[in-house]
């Protein structure tokens, strides 16, 4: 009856079942339909395999990022993670049987072995999963091929995986980052002459001798959509503003595809600021144009991680995308691979997103909309702040703009209870409860300046650059230092900062306790979503980085 069944299915007699049924299928306006995809036309597909012992490693990334546990820093390597995590046999012989049994034979995999990346024609791919139609779209000079419609697997293979990448998702819309922020009551307002990493280092206490020395030390950012660095920027960027500190001027390595196109302002933005901030460290860029009709960029970076053995110690990303427009199934997936990088001792940091509470509008009444992966549980997420006098280097308050509030999908993690729990009883104002899941994660865990800053892009010297693309950068390279400084001692890495982090209870970090982000601008709330309050809120998390304290905080082990 199996055998009839499967080749009822590959005939499309009979359906098979969904894995991501409340993934949201639609095309983003920005991508025009440009026709079906030819019979014959070869894609690629990423199938995530089913992983053992999920409950485990998230118990074992538990105990070596509590610094009371006995295990605290004791990570493993992505040889050992791989044993813990790696599919059954029978996960493997089911999914290998049933693509074999379609006639698929180029497969690759990664060091884990739980993602199989398959190329096939799409006649093929749309027998294989039932239920879809393939379209080609375009943007600008990129193509893309998703289906139109919602996909099915094979019975005998659906709980043998998590989801099938390359079918529906979207890459997300580049970020709307730039000159022109203008916000309620916002447009005559006074800049800041601008931020550089003098500032940054003025600010947040480092000195000219706060600077990289540990051989074994690296950091990296990640790229997404055509976001590409020039070095020739990263050079006159240095030469400008990054004067009397050691530092390096050239990227260590890029892992992916360095086009020669025009550089991206997000990515001169990152690669400037984690190399002026965590200076004189060797830092990395992972570059995934999206050029790829089928690839899913986010993904793929990813999949990179699952592959390489050695990979630098903190990675921040300034990517996000709507909670509610990714599957369940999807994000927990992620949220695995974000697991396997914390028990390696890396830390993952995340922009909070540019956009406040954001808004879900609905037909009844609005709510605020996470973006994931800033709702996570496991990574740590940055917030935005901008300077109380917008000409001098004083105290911070919140930026308006910076991305804040609670999952509705992730429950909130032991680590961030008490903290949480404070500000909701304390808060003098918060938005009505059916705004927000009380209950959810709760982003972002600390921030940084996000707010006219100067980036050298296509050789041209650019001021009043804003978001937490800029903050989330910042963040790290401080991290990286702190890093340095624990290597030199024989100490490991921080890896997943967040259970240290609320532990310290604001230790080491200046408290930001002004001003609230954006919301739903309507007559509930008006346009305001949360506001900063002493110790933990979900706009500035604990605060921005005091770097000698919070190294002091840091260093011991």
């Amino acid at each position: 009856m199996r055998v009839l069944g499967f080749l009822l299915l590959c005939l499309g007699l009979v359906e098979g079942k969904h894995l991501e049924l409340d993934q949201a299928v639609f095309v983003p306006e920005d991508w025009l339909h440009a026709g079906r995809v030819a019979p014959r036309e070869e894609m690629e597909l990423t199938f995530a395999l089913k992983q053992q012992n999920v409950d485990r490693l998230q118990n074992l990334l538990q105990l070596v990022s509590d610094p009371d546990s006995q295990q605290y820093g004791k990570f493993m390597t992505l040889e050992e993670v791989a044993s813990l995590v790696r599919p059954s046999q029978l996960t493997e012989k089911a999914v290998w049987t049933w693509l074999k049994g379609h006639g698929i034979q180029n497969c690759h995999t990664v060091l884990t072995r739980d993602f199989l990346q398959c190329t096939m024609t799409a006649q093929v791919a749309e027998t294989l999963l039932p239920g879809t139609e393939f379209h080609r779209y375009k943007k600008g000079d990129q193509t893309l091929m998703r289906s139109s419609s919602q996909y099915s697997v094979h019975e005998d293979v659906s709980d043998h995986l998590d989801f099938v990448g390359g079918v529906l998702r979207f890459p997300m819309g580049s970020k709307e980052i730039g000159k022109a922020w203008t916000g309620p009551g916002q447009s005559e307002k006074a800049f800041h002459l601008g931020v550089t990493p003098s500032t940054i280092r003025a600010r947040y206490n480092l000195t000219a001798s706060d600077t990289g020395h540990a051989a074994n030390n690296s950091q990296a950012v990640a790229q997404f959509l055509e976001q590409y660095y020039h070095p020739a920027d990263l050079a006159e960027f240095m030469s400008i503003f990054a004067r009397g500190f050691n530092h390096m001027t050239e990227v260590e390595r890029v892992v992916g595809t360095q086009e020669e196109g025009k550089a991206g302002l997000e990515a001169s933005l990152d690669v400037e600021y984690i190399m002026s901030t965590g200076a004189n460290i060797s830092t990395w860029v992972f570059t995934n144009p999206g050029r790829h009709e089928t690839q899913e960029p986010f993904l793929q970076w990813m999949l990179l991680l699952s592959n390489m053995s050695a990979v630098p110690w903190v990675h921040t990303i300034s990517y996000g995308d709507d909670e509610d427009s990714l599957s369940t199934a999807y994000m927990n997936r992620i949220n695995v691979e974000f697991m396997k990088a914390g028990l390696r001792g890396i830390s993952m940091l995340f922009a909070s997103g540019d956009s406040g509470a954001g808004c879900l509008h609905l037909a009844k009444e609005n709510v605020f909309r996470p973006s994931f992966p800033a709702s996570s549980p496991y990574v740590t997420t940055v917030g935005g702040t901008t300077f109380k006098n917008p000409f001098k280097v004083t105290y911070e308050v919140t930026h308006y703009i910076s991305g804040g509030g609670f999952s509705n999908v992730f429950a909130m993690p032991d680590y961030q209870v008490d903290a949480v729990s404070a500000y909701l009883k304390g808060a003098q104002s918060l938005p009505p409860q059916s705004y927000f899941n009380h209950s959810g994660r709760a982003y972002p865990d600390m921030a940084a300046l996000s707010d006219n800053y100067w980036v050298v892009t296509n050789l041209v010297p650019i001021p009043w650059i804003s978001g937490t693309s800029a903050s989330t950068p910042v963040v790290g390279g401080i991290l990286s230092l702190i890093n340095d400084q624990r290597f030199l001692k024989g100490l490991p890495s921080l890896g997943f900062l967040n259970p240290r982090l609320y532990k310290l209870k604001g230790t080491g970090l200046f408290d930001v306790t002004e001003e609230c982000h954006l919301g739903c601008l309507d007559e509930k709330v008006e346009g305001q979503g949360f506001c900063a309050a002493s110790s933990w809120d979900p706009v500035t998390g604990w605060g921005t980085p005091n770097y000698p304290a919070l190294l002091a905080a840091l260093i011991q082990d």
